[in-house]
């Protein structure tokens, strides 16, 4: 876990904002990113060569997902992630937290760990910080996620503040664990680095005091900000982040979980977050949903059905300069998959074409007007979606 195998340099800043590079094993990063999920190892409906093409530079799996199948010891015989599904550049497995957590009334919490039953089979499973560890060692990421307690969004004081607790004494734990090399596929052929979590719900004190803690414990080469976009208000999580922001080291970068959305993005870069992940684009695609410069569009609108356009008239992905709004909607009107692939396509690389735009602008020294006037015509003309 050394930052000479994970550093982070920043080369401009904005106010909070920053244009940084994360170095790792797979290559660079160039920040801010957004991260597309491969939850099982697999983006949906998208080939690894399709998300080189949208410059997509790192990409998120599953350890919930893929302990349940194939199982990690299948995907470290195969060679680890990269080899495993062909994506040769940086990997992000998450730790499971979110998942287990979601399953509510087919899981047990103790401090040891989470008991639950896998929602394929029923079989009874059991996380605890060491056993998640281990799993990440064995798929091969390049950054693994400590084992953490995920509440909702506008969780009481009283929860917010055990799970968050609960996270800190757990990272002891991750901590010990990864440095003893437990698990199978500790000695992997490259370095792998853990981030920890920042927990605390929307409660600000508890989010200080679990950075202090963390802090505290050791230096790490990034720090992860989890428990948002889970059903509180936007404004509350853009204050949290601010909080964050403050809370944090400043030379290391940030990983805001979960969150993917295009305004979300921006409204987060403003605040000092470097790193996204989210299901957003593709999940959004596959319902049929576009994002584009004006807001969500639903491609199975009737208006659509002689629309010549491209989704998006600013937007250079593969989708767009090939295919028409009315193509598309017919696509889906007659349920064929390859409408799927072209609206997740054209949504990934739209996010990944924002993060670009927003490195650019921090450079030149424009990103608050570049922002202000990109958040205002995203707002003030939506594509209607009923």
């Amino acid at each position: 876990m050394s930052a000479r195998d994970f550093p982070f340099t920043i080369d401009a800043t904005a106010g909070a904002a920053r244009a940084g590079v994360f170095t790792t094993p797979h290559g660079l990063v160039e920040t801010p990113t957004f991260m597309a999920v491969g939850t099982q190892a697999t983006v949906k409906t998208l080939d690894p060569r399709e998300l080189r093409e949208a410059k997509m530079q790192m990409i998120l799996a599953n350890t919930y997902h893929l302990h349940l199948r194939p199982g990690e010891e299948i995907v470290r015989q195969m060679g680890g992630l990269h080899r495993f599904m062909q994506w040769d550049g940086p990997i992000l497995t998450d730790s499971g937290g979110f998942q287990v957590f979601s399953l509510e009334t087919l899981r047990t919490v103790t401090d040891e760990g989470v008991q639950f039953r896998s929602h394929i089979d029923g079989s009874l499973r059991f996380f605890s910080p060491e056993s998640v560890i281990g799993i990440q060692r064995a798929l091969g990421a390049d950054v693994i996620m400590q084992f953490d307690h995920v509440v909702p969004g506008q969780a009481e004081l009283a929860l917010a503040s055990e799970a968050s607790e609960r996270s800190v004494r757990w990272l002891e734990r991750c901590v010990v664990a990864f440095e003893a090399g437990q698990g199978p596929g500790a000695k992997g052929p490259w370095p792998q680095t853990l981030f920890p979590i920042l927990q605390g719900g929307i409660h600000p004190e508890l989010r200080r005091q679990a950075a202090r803690a963390i802090t505290s414990m050791r230096s790490f080469d990034g720090y992860a900000i989890g428990g948002l976009s889970v059903g509180e208000p936007k404004p509350q999580m853009y204050s949290i982040l601010e909080v964050a922001h403050e809370a944090l080291p400043q030379d290391r970068p940030r990983y805001l979980m979960g969150v993917g959305f295009p305004e979300d993005l921006i409204e987060a870069v403003a605040r000092g977050v470097d790193l996204f992940d989210c299901v957003a684009p593709t999940r959004n695609g596959r319902q049929g949903t576009a994002f584009t410069s004006d807001g969500k569009l639903n491609v199975r609108r009737a208006e659509l059905r002689a629309d010549p356009r491209p989704l998006d008239e600013g937007c250079e992905c593969s989708t767009c300069a090939r295919f028409s709004r009315a193509y598309i909607r017919h696509l889906f009107a007659s349920d064929e998959v390859l409408g799927l692939r072209l609206l997740s396509l054209h949504n990934v690389h739209f996010l990944t074409a924002i993060m670009r735009r927003a490195r650019r602008a921090i450079l030149d020294g424009d990103f608050q007007a570049w922002s202000r006037d990109w958040l205002q015509r995203y707002h003030s003309r939506p594509a209607p979606v009923p």
